[in-house]
């Protein structure tokens, strides 16, 4: 019997107002990036999409996360996502929101060269904010869960000689992608994204040892596609040392999660910041 890897890995198969749930998250995050404490648009690197939004407690730092956002490395932008932070800046944690250029006009594997200048100029810039000094999570949704697993297996130190191996102290991935060799087979994205055997199989977490012994952290909804199911059940098998699997979300599809996670009332949100402050 044939897969269907459309109904299985894109989630605007399954969830149809999520037109709706967008245009919400836009009106909050527009009012976050006006009315928080931030800075906008701090370069990592050198191109036009190099850049991360910051957002900021009012208080002492307690702790500094990395969001990176989903899109399947195709779409969206940092700026639609503030609405995430303000459970978390609330709670004495800097938010760091990356930039990344898009597929058809990079590579995935640009794009993973691209998380990895960004956290390293948090790693080493972040003390100048009043962030712990080297203690950084890094966390992520959909093709952004992706992005930090490639984050857990990156060798640092061959990345800049300045970085130790444990640039990471936490990872927690939602809805991740960590083998992406199935979504050749998924033709609304890879038309854009363009993957080949060979890029499928390099940036592909799963086919990757971690490259430290700090955790990853991974969450699916209980309601999205049964593909994000089969890749959060693959990578605790691909590394049973550093996964640590947390029970499905009650009622949460593929963008609805994201509610949860903003949700700082929900047992979601809760548990995000145990693992996040220490």
């Amino acid at each position: 019997m044939s897969i269907d890897h459309e109904r299985r890995y894109n989630p605007r198969t399954t969830v149809h107002d999520r037109q709706t749930i967008a245009a919400r998250w836009d009106v909050v995050s527009q009012r976050v990036r006006s009315d928080s404490r931030c800075r906008l648009d701090i370069a990592y690197g050198a191109g036009p999409m190099e850049k991360l939004d910051l957002f900021l407690p009012e208080g002492p730092v307690r702790a500094l996360l990395v969001f990176i956002h989903g899109g399947y490395w195709r779409a969206n932008d940092k700026q639609d996502f503030a609405f995430l932070t303000p459970a978390f800046t609330r709670a004495g944690v800097a938010v760091a929101l990356p930039n990344y250029s898009l597929c058809p006009a990079v590579t995935v594997d640009a794009i993973v060269t691209q998380m990895l200048q960004a956290c390293a100029w948090l790693y080493r810039n972040g003390r100048h904010f009043g962030a712990p000094p080297g203690d950084l999570v890094v966390s992520g949704h959909s093709a952004g869960g992706h992005l930090t697993a490639m984050m857990m297996a990156a060798l640092w130190p061959q990345v800049a000689t300045d970085l130790p191996a444990d640039v990471v102290r936490t990872g927690i991935s939602f809805s991740g992608i960590y083998d992406v060799r199935p979504l050749m087979q998924v033709e609304s994205i890879n038309s854009e994204v363009r993957l080949t055997d060979a890029m499928a199989t390099k940036v592909s977490p799963a086919l990757l040892p971690p490259a430290t012994s700090a955790p990853l952290h991974t969450f699916v909804g209980a309601d999205e596609n049964e593909g994000f199911h089969l890749q959060n059940t693959l990578i605790g098998e691909a590394w049973p040392a550093v996964v640590r699997h947390h029970p499905d979300i009650p009622g949460a599809n593929h963008f609805t999660l994201l509610d949860h996670i903003a949700d700082p009332l929900s047992t979601l949100n809760r548990d995000l910041l145990d693992l996040i402050v220490r």
